[in-house]
């Protein structure tokens, strides 16, 4: 497991990357937005450099609103174009996947069209990410794309769409966390995971892990289960850096404790099967 975080879109790349790599973070979730990373003018040559020299990863991430479902053509192509831009960008910094966001804004028309004009996006993409040697996952979001049957609607459509499960999101705007409902549905198509904490309910608060009602335990738990060992975005943001490094202890040592618990579990069946 890798435990890495996201730049501010704000903020100069190569800086985020630098205080990145002496907090511990062994990749960067490389969010490619303006002002700070427009995909249209970062220097990937300068990028990739910095994450060799610091034996850091990258995982692709692209802008959460961008218009990929909009009932305008011409808008909807312009986000094909930002999307298509950032594969090639992602392909030259080795990325090996890249998340979209689900468009759902589409004002007068029902869940089967903005479905439709999404798969529409996601299948125009395909070309590019080929050619890029980057994967498509998208991320469930709070609302619309956050139980199983709801990505199943993109996922079942399109078997080359990867799985970037986000745990804090999975906490929101539902009766109950659906994080294993949707790893037992899909934990085979896992590529990525974002966790964060909040208090359930509407407000996406990314608290340092601890502070809320999202049960980190059972969230690595289920991830063991289903055999995911890759990488984990911190998405904590709060000014104070400490509460990153809290959240990194914690979910290490969360993890370690849950593995030597599963494999223990392992071994205890295996001898009731021996006997």
């Amino acid at each position: 497991m890798l435990i890495g975080t996201m730049n501010h879109p704000e903020r100069n790349v190569l800086e985020e990357i630098a205080w990145m790599a002496e907090a511990g973070m062994e990749f960067l979730d490389l969010t490619l937005e303006p002002p700070g990373a427009p995909s249209w003018e970062i220097d990937t040559i300068s990028i990739r450099r910095a994450l060799d020299q610091h034996r850091m990863g990258v995982v692709g991430h692209t802008a959460w609103y961008l218009p990929t479902a909009s009932a305008i053509p011409e808008i909807r192509h312009a986000a094909l174009t930002e999307l298509r831009r950032c594969l090639r960008k992602f392909g030259d910094l080795g990325a090996k996947w890249m998340n979209i966001h689900p468009d759902r804004h589409t004002p007068w028309h029902d869940r089967r069209f903005y479905i439709e004009r999404n798969l529409d996006t996601f299948e125009e993409l395909l070309p590019t990410a080929r050619e890029a040697g980057v994967g498509l996952m998208i991320e469930n979001l709070p609302g619309d794309y956050n139980s199983a049957p709801q990505l199943g609607d993109l996922l079942d459509r399109m078997p080359e769409l990867g799985l970037h499960l986000d745990i804090g999101h999975a906490n929101l705007q539902v009766p109950h966390d659906t994080t294993e409902e949707i790893l037992a549905a899909y934990g085979d198509r896992l590529r990525h995971v974002h966790l964060h904490d909040n208090k359930g309910g509407h407000a996406d608060l990314h608290l340092p892990l601890g502070t809320g009602t999202v049960n980190v335990q059972r969230g690595v738990e289920a991830l063991q289960r289903c055999g995911y060992d890759g990488t984990i975005t911190l998405e904590v943001f709060t000014p104070d850096r400490h509460h990153l490094t809290y959240s990194r202890d914690l979910l290490r040592t969360t993890w370690e404790r849950s593995k030597e618990a599963l494999a223990s579990a392992h071994k205890v069946s295996s001898l009731k099967q021996t006997f």
